[in-house]
């Protein structure tokens, strides 16, 4: 490196140039002396010397200047160059410095900058003339330049550097950054304090990450635990639907016998009524556990919101319901009074928290969900129907955002909910595909966001079934695992006018029909037994008969598994507790295809 340096010096700077310059200012200087001291010699005698003895000692001079300048030229061009290396590192370290993503900065002892590089105005948002001098209060909360205090302390006394992960900054416009944080002690010469130097990274966009890493993470744990109480609601609605089979088919069969003006007639008819209420709120355990699609239709979503508004807005005159954002959107398939029971639960919800009135927004838009937003629900991507749902009333906290949707959960006082209506809204919304979504602040209202999976197909108009009970001549196989439904279902069937065989297993069920195969018209399977289920005794029903005629009963709504047992050539659904008009109904449509 010094040769170099040496290469690039040039002739002017050279130690050769400055030692002959000085001696041959002397050499000159001193022959004007004497020339001035002998005037009658001329100047070029004066030049070379008077004499022998002054020549010699005016070249030992000359050597010695020329020596001594030789040295100062060459101690001014080692510090030269010693300053433009100096230079040059400085100006390398200071490009390095403002060209790194992370901010660099000097403050001194009071907390005020000094000195950073541009990445310190790009996290705070602002110019350097701005910056410099500017104290760590300005762009600090309160409690974060206590924070920011307690540490740089910390470093001023032990001298160790220190490290902060989540440190949070106000920049100009008034947003808020995250940056992690390194400080270091700055000391002068004599080693005493005279500020702090650090390095300051923006990890916004990775709190950001890890926010929504952990939104998801609680999505799917709820999803999770919301799934594990479905099914243990969804058991005990089959179950109890199954005691209310056994007291609905007696009280249809005395009612069957009964004369109307009978003493007992009335209260045999509370004990329907009864039974009726009783799997209603069956159907609403069922509709959180298996989400209640008995009938699914081509719907128009927009038409079924004004409608139940409509209705609702009739008994709630103190709600203002607002339609005016009810945009043309895709075409859904639902079972509508499923859909109409969820949006009368959160229209119920929504005028509980507005108990001096309010008022509601309903507002429905077209949507296309990506892979990021459905995977904590488990659902498909693609189109989907929003409908939003946005009252005044009190709002709710977070604890009770993230119990909302739980079976019995509510924050009324007693007698006024059971805490199975916003339960219900969920199971039924998830098992139409699609899933349900709250926001609230307290005092200032909740919006409840449905999403339903769209549809191509168009609307067709309905037909309304005949109500009547039909008889019959045929013979049914009547297969269910409860002795006490096999006992009412065989006097049903009985009474109206059918020949009966029963099974108390499908297994039982295949060994009957396989030895009266040619006497036995239509079989009425149980979807859930054990050993072989409904869907497995219809398989085997089928390799015996390809032509059979099934009626699939269950204690639970139209689910995904009976869906795909129709799918596979079963003729009709049918839920239990079911009335005997009902039944009579289906296994003539069955018959008579």
């Amino acid at each position: 490196m010094r040769n170099n340096s040496v290469k690039q010096t040039g002739f002017w700077e050279s130690m050769v140039f400055t030692g002959i310059g000085l001696a041959a200012l002397y050499w000159v200087c001193e022959s004007f002396m004497f020339f001035f001291m002998a005037p009658e010699a001329n100047f070029f005698h004066s030049l070379f010397g008077p004499d022998i003895f002054e020549i010699w000692t005016r070249l030992l001079v000359l050597c010695i200047l020329m020596i001594f300048g030789s040295h100062v030229q060459y101690t001014l061009n080692k510090r030269r160059l010693a300053y433009e290396k100096l230079r040059e590192q400085d100006e390398k370290y200071r490009l390095i410095i403002e060209n790194i993503d992370e901010g660099f900065f000097e403050v001194d002892l009071k907390g005020n900058f000094t000195f950073f590089n541009n990445s310190v105005c790009n996290i705070l948002g602002y110019s350097r003339e701005e910056l410099y001098g500017m104290n760590n209060r300005k762009y600090t909360s309160p409690g974060n330049a206590k924070k920011m205090y307690n540490i740089i302390n910390q470093v001023y006394i032990t001298g160790e550097p220190s490290k902060i992960t989540d440190f949070e900054m106000i920049r100009k416009d008034g947003s808020t950054v995250t940056i992690e944080l390194s400080a270091y002690l700055m000391r002068d010469k004599e080693g005493k304090q005279v500020g702090f130097r650090g390095v300051a990274r923006d990890v916004s966009e990775k709190f950001e990450a890890e926010a929504e890493k952990k939104k998801l993470e609680s999505q799917l744990q709820q999803a999770q635990k919301m799934e594990a109480i479905g099914n243990l609601a969804g058991g005990i609605a089959h179950d109890f639907n199954n005691i209310l089979m056994g007291m609905q088919g007696n009280a249809s069969l005395m009612l069957l016998k009964m004369d109307p003006k009978h003493p007992y007639y009335e209260k045999v008819k509370s004990i329907e009524r009864y039974v009726e209420s009783g799997a209603a709120l069956t159907k609403q355990l069922l509709g959180f556990a298996r989400g209640g699609k008995y009938e699914v239709k081509i719907t128009d979503l927009n038409d079924l919101l004004k409608k139940t508004a409509m209705i609702f807005g009739r008994a709630k005159k103190e709600i203002n319901i607002h339609t005016g954002e009810l945009k043309p959107v895709w075409n859904v398939e639902v079972d509508q009074s499923q859909i109409e029971q969820v949006l009368l639960n959160l229209f119920v919800n929504s005028w509980h928290a507005m108990s001096g009135g309010g008022d509601l927004y309903l507002e429905t838009e077209n949507v296309t969900i990506d892979e990021t937003f459905v995977k904590p629900y488990q659902i498909d991507m693609g189109p989907y129907v929003r409908i939003s749902i946005t009252d005044t009333g009190v709002g709710m906290d977070k604890a009770t955002q993230q119990r909302v949707f739980e079976p019995f959960f509510t924050t009324k006082e007693m007698g006024r909910g059971t805490g199975l209506g916003l339960a219900s809204a969920y199971g039924i919304i998830k098992n139409h595909g699609g899933f349900i979504e709250v926001e609230s602040v307290q005092s200032r209202g909740a919006t409840f966001y449905i999403y339903l999976p769209a549809s191509e197909k168009k609307v067709v108009d309905e037909v309304e079934p005949f109500a009547e009970v039909f008889k019959g001549d045929e013979t049914i196989l009547l297969v269910d695992d409860e002795q006490m439904i096999i006992e009412v279902g065989e006097e049903i069937l009985k009474a109206l006018g059918y020949t009966v065989f029963s099974a108390l297993s499908g297994k039982e069920a295949v060994e009957i029909y396989r030895s009266n195969q040619g006497d036995i018209d239509m079989v009425i399977l149980d979807m859930i037994m054990p050993d072989l289920s409904g869907g497995e005794t219809f398989d085997q029903l089928r390799n015996v008969d390809p032509n059979i005629r099934v009626l699939l009963c269950s204690g639970y709504s139209l689910s995904s598994q009976a869906t795909e047992i129709l799918d596979r050539g079963c003729d009709g659904f049918i839920q239990k507790p079911f009335k005997l008009r009902d039944l009579s109904l289906k296994i003539r449509e069955i018959l008579d295809k």
